[in-house]
């Protein structure tokens, strides 16, 4: 499994546990650390489990993912961002739908989580949404709503699609599921296993910058989408829960 950190210790800890607590464990966890900060006081949080730290140089998400995968021992990939968490059975889940043979990459509910982050470190829960809802090839035009927390992608399909693209420094999950499911169609695993956490502050979807649109604009014209405003990931969870398909 890969994971992705960024100056975040505390944070990643948490995430870092949330793998511990799964009822299937990880081969390995390899962790990109793309930030300046030290992540060796949070690889406790994994209890035992086999760590590999990778620096990738603040080159943003998708190099750090990249980065993070090549060597990879497992079959499959699982992704985890430093600030969100894992229920127990996320992992099982998933494997379970990647054992059958035609499936190359499966995808988890998730439960989209605004939090305040404590004085004392804690995370006080504010209100949460859920997104419950099959897979959509007409809602992913304009709403990417699977995070990449909740996926589990064969390594194969991931080596042949070259990983994440790096030109992308946003939005770089939703061209990888654009280019993904041009080749399969992704599973989905009914149940919330995943936690999608967001407070005020190191919220990436808050980011309407000109950077980010920019992405977009490069995203809509690669995939043939309409033009694409930016939207918080709550404000997507709003839109997936107001969709006739979602269960």
């Amino acid at each position: 499994m890969v994971v992705v950190t960024r100056d975040r210790p505390v944070l990643l800890a948490d995430a870092l546990a949330s793998v511990a607590r799964q009822s299937l464990r990880p081969v390995e966890v390899r962790i990109g650390n793309d930030g300046d900060a030290d992540p060796g006081p949070a690889l406790g949080a994994l209890g035992g489990i086999d760590a590999t730290v990778i620096r990738t140089g603040g080159r943003g998400a998708a190099a750090a993912r990249n980065h993070s995968a090549r060597g990879a021992r497992g079959d499959a990939l699982a992704f985890l961002d430093d600030d969100d968490r894992w229920l127990p059975s996320h992992l099982a889940g998933l494997a379970a739908a990647l054992a059958d043979p035609a499936v190359d990459f499966a995808f988890s509910d998730s439960a989209v989580v605004r939090e305040e982050l404590r004085s004392d470190g804690a995370r006080a829960e504010l209100e949460r949404r859920t997104i419950a809802h099959d897979w959509d090839a007409a809602l992913m035009r304009h709403d990417d709503f699977i995070p990449p927390s909740a996926w589990m992608v064969r390594h194969s399909l991931f080596e042949r699609l070259s990983g994440f693209d790096e030109s992308f420094r946003c939005s770089e999950d939703w061209d990888f599921l654009m280019r993904a499911a041009v080749l399969t169609t992704p599973r989905r695993v009914p149940g919330v296993s995943v936690e999608i956490r967001m407070r005020e502050s190191g919220n990436a979807s808050a980011d309407f910058s000109a950077e980010r649109i920019d992405c977009l604009r490069r995203l809509a014209a690669r995939h043939g989408l309409p033009p694409i405003a930016p939207k918080t990931f709550w404000e997507v969870a709003e839109a997936v829960e107001r969709s006739p398909r979602a269960s």
